[in-house]
């Protein structure tokens, strides 16, 4: 009776791998009425009945599930090998990876790889972002970006689907040292650029959604190179229900700052650890921590300065003497709690805590005293190249102490139900932000000895030939103490389906969102405010020859005001400043083919933004200035386009191109310029090797950027200079040669046996060596009255020396 029954049996068994290839433990394998989970090395075995058709599903609680369907004989042995990840679902005999995922959603995915190779003066994940078409950014020393006419503080970030923020008082590339994407930790990257699903919180331009991997087994790595060094560690407990990845990070700028006109002493110390921790309970629960320690201190002395300008006729050098110094310290908190119940396969929740805290120190007392003059262009004279005719001479003190503490806590709750074709999410959540800040900021402008007056005081002047009587004050004055808190509620509901037409599939998604607050502080209590944001997508693939996916999506977006777009240019905040509203249209192609027999594809984006009760601001380096009032509309137009592929055989490449309008109209002015309004975009992003010799690899990223408006004088009427910095262009290139790589069965002896990778590269920043402006320095001439514009650049070319392993 045994041997009978043993006989109308059959196996399935093999090993669970995650999309690394990594074995996952844990994993359940049932086939509804046998079950069985996977052991430490990813093995299963199941017996399942023979001669009848078998579904058997693989489930785990943070990846995504796969089933296949199975008809065996009797004593027959399968072997299958599934994969999960967050990233692929395989169904039945039919496999739908996440590239169609995320093709369908209008979501871009960054491969990890990609952040540790290609070169750049910040490499990681907004390196790779700045060259996509609709990305923008002019300063290689600053993270921050500009997506689709919107601006820094428009972007929404998440890690393990909790939204990251950014210090507050940054005001410079240099400043801002980490990013707090930590990129040896990360195991997969999500992108959109708009139009993106109601899920995604309450911010304009766009959504990077990263997720920190969960290691399966120890391992190591590390990089070390002249802009700082970093270290990960993977740890995984022997019976796999705990597992770890630590990073710790140090960067100094000092190689790039010192490649500046500016000479100074610059010591900064940027650094900081994360960690993420896992715990499995059980099949169905499972927890998780994230944790970010950075401390930022930034010391900066300058020293001299001298930066010719002019013509071949009239060339002219501004030449500055500098005393002071600046101090500033940036220490940032972050830690998260995350719990996921899985109670079966189309049922999941998830609670998300979280609280980060920043405190943020800017102090600075810096005297510049200036000579404007004429160049010696005589290239037999003795002095040639310095200022042989003095037009203009003064002297600029610049003071800040300002301070700021910052607190904000959440609590989330989201839920997610399949069933059959469609799929349910929805979320609450609830945030407390609590602002304590003070700042005491002026400048004084001497021009020839004489004290220059606001710019916002109307008093007759005319200086020096006419004697002054008005009030001596500074030319730039803001005093502010704020005590701020701001309570929020918002939510969302979505539905997601999938339905045919003929032969023709079609995407659906619908959502809602809404979001009440209120702002509190010490002098005035703002009033409830609240939004509803209606978002959906459309997605069709015909059954054609040709692969393509046809994509409409849009709705109405909120951005309520965060505790920068309600301080205006005097330091006070204005509680009552409304959302900004915009109306998103987006009208998309994904194109995939083939090309001398390699995968490639082109991705066509037209979009249109409608906006209303727009918040205005300027730019300075990357410091906003909001005027915190809701008097102006705006739209922001263009087209962007993305071809990627195999263009060498084996490594990913792409060319992206963007163009974009955006304009705004404050009080029924007319409609002017955006400070982002970048009109023209070309990225370049190439991988290459050599064909005799694979493991010696090159990167290329280059970007080219027609120039902003900007570089008017400080709190200037955008309406009188609607001038524009000079185009953006830059090129950094990597070269890479892998000593060790286990893959290739390289040479393993002594201690080298001990990594499984092992490279040394140099890198090239800034190869052309352009002269870059990111802003202007404004000096009067005492003689003729005028002003003259004096860019500010950014870096030189410099070298670098990488080297990586990992163990």
């Amino acid at each position: 009776m045994g041997f009978s029954a043993f006989a109308q049996n059959a196996k399935l068994r093999g090993i669970v791998l995650d999309e690394n290839k990594q074995a996952v433990a844990n994993v359940s394998v049932s086939n509804g009425a046998i079950g069985t989970q996977s052991n430490s090395s990813g093995v299963y075995e199941l017996s399942i009945p023979a001669n009848q058709k078998v579904r058997v599903v693989f489930s785990h609680l943070s990846l995504k599930s796969a089933s296949i369907v199975l008809f065996l004989k009797p004593n027959e042995i399968m072997e299958f090998n599934p994969i999960l990840n967050t990233r692929q679902e395989q169904m039945s005999e039919v496999i739908i990876t996440a590239k169609n995922n995320k093709r369908i959603q209008g979501i871009t995915n960054i491969t990890p790889e990609l952040l540790r190779k290609i070169p750049g003066a910040n490499a990681g994940v907004e390196n790779i972002l700045k060259t996509f078409a609709g990305v923008n950014s002019n300063n290689e020393l600053s993270t921050q970006y500009a997506v689709r006419g919107g601006n820094y503080d428009e972007n929404l970030v998440y890690v393990n689907e909790i939204e990251v923020y950014r210090p507050f008082l940054i005001r410079s590339g240099q400043q801002e040292g980490l990013s707090f994407t930590n990129t040896d930790l990360v195991q997969n990257i999500d992108f959109s650029a708009g139009g993106f699903q109601a899920k995604f919180g309450d911010k304009f331009s766009s959504v990077l959604d990263i997720t920190y991997r969960k290691p399966t087994a120890f391992g190591a790595n590390f990089e070390a190179s002249f802009l700082g060094g970093s270290i990960a560690f993977d740890a995984v407990s022997k019976n796999k229900k705990w597992s770890a990845v630590t990073g710790v990070r140090y960067r100094n700028n000092s190689l790039l700052v010192n490649s500046q006109e500016t000479q100074t002493n610059y010591t900064p110390t940027f650094a900081d650890i994360q960690t993420n921790i896992n715990y499995q309970a059980s099949a169905k629960w499972q927890w998780s921590f994230l944790g970010n320690i950075s401390k930022n201190n930034y010391h900066y002395q300058p020293l001299t300065r001298q930066t010719n300008f002019g013509t071949l006729d009239q060339p002219m050098a501004l030449v500055v003497y500098y005393e002071g110094q600046e101090k500033d310290q940036y220490a940032t908190y972050f830690g998260a709690i995350k719990s996921t119940f899985k109670s079966n396969d189309t049922n999941v929740l998830k609670f998300i805590g979280s609280l980060y805290h920043t405190t943020e120190q800017e102090y600075f007392d810096i005297l510049a005293q200036y000579r404007l003059g004429e160049v010696d262009a005589n290239v037999a004279s003795e002095t040639y190249g310095k200022v042989a005719y003095t037009r203009g001479i003064g002297s600029q003190l610049n003071h800040a102490r300002n301070n700021l503490d910052a607190l904000i806590a959440n609590i989330e709750l989201k839920g997610s139900h399949d069933w059959k074709q469609s799929q349910l999410d929805w979320g609450v959540k609830y945030t407390r932000e609590s602002i304590r800040d003070r700042v005491v900021e002026w400048e004084v402008i001497d021009s020839a000895g004489f004290s220059i007056p606001p710019p916002v005081v109307l008093l007759q002047k005319n200086e020096p030939y006419a004697l002054y009587t008005g009030p001596l004050v500074p030319y730039q004055n803001v005093r502010a103490t704020n005590f701020t808190t701001i309570n929020r509620f918002s939510g969302f509901v979505q539905w997601n389906s999938k339905s045919t037409v003929g032969s023709t599939s079609i995407w659906y998604n619908a959502g809602l969102r809404f979001h009440n607050w209120e702002v509190s502080g010490t002098d005035e209590n703002g009033k409830s405010q609240l939004v509803w944001s209606p978002r959906a997508q459309i997605s069709i693939q015909p059954d054609w020859d040709k692969d393509m996916v046809f994509r409409i999506s849009g709705g109405v977006y909120y951005q309520p005001p965060f505790y920068r777009e309600l301080r205006d240019a005097s330091g006070m905040v204005q509680p009552n400043v409304k959302a900004q509203q915009s109306v998103h249209l987006v009208l998309a192609n994904d194109y995939n083919f083939k090309m001398w027999n390699r995968p490639f594809k082109l991705v066509s984006e037209l979009y249109y933004k409608s906006m209303s009760d727009v918040n205005t601001y300027t730019i300075d380096n990357v410091r906003i200035r909001y005027a915190a009032t809701n008097l102006a509309k705006a739209y922001a137009q263009g087209l962007d386009l993305r071809l990627n592929g195999e263009f060498v055989p084996g490594t990913e490449s792409w060319f992206s191109f963007g163009y974009l309008k955006t304009e705004e109209n404050s009080e029924n002015r007319g409609y002017i310029a955006r400070p982002t309004d970048q009109l023209l975009k070309f990225g370049l992003l190439f991988q290459d090797y050599m064909p005799t010799i694979p493991s010696m690899k090159v990167y290329l990223n280059l970007v080219y950027n027609t120039g902003l408006p900007g570089g008017s004088p400080s709190y200037s009427d955008p309406y009188v200079y609607q001038n524009r910095l000079r185009d953006y262009r830059r090129a950094d290139i990597g070269f890479s040669k892998i000593v060790i790589d286990n893959k290739e069965n390289s040479i393993q002896k002594k201690w080298l046996g001990n990594f499984k990778e092992l490279a040394i590269g140099v890198e090239i920043f800034n190869l052309f060596n352009n002269q870059n402006a990111i802003t202007n320095t404004w000096v009067r001439d005492v003689y003729s009255k005028n002003q003259y514009a004096i860019p500010n650049y950014m870096t030189t070319r410099v070298f670098n020396i990488k080297l990586t392993a990992k163990l």
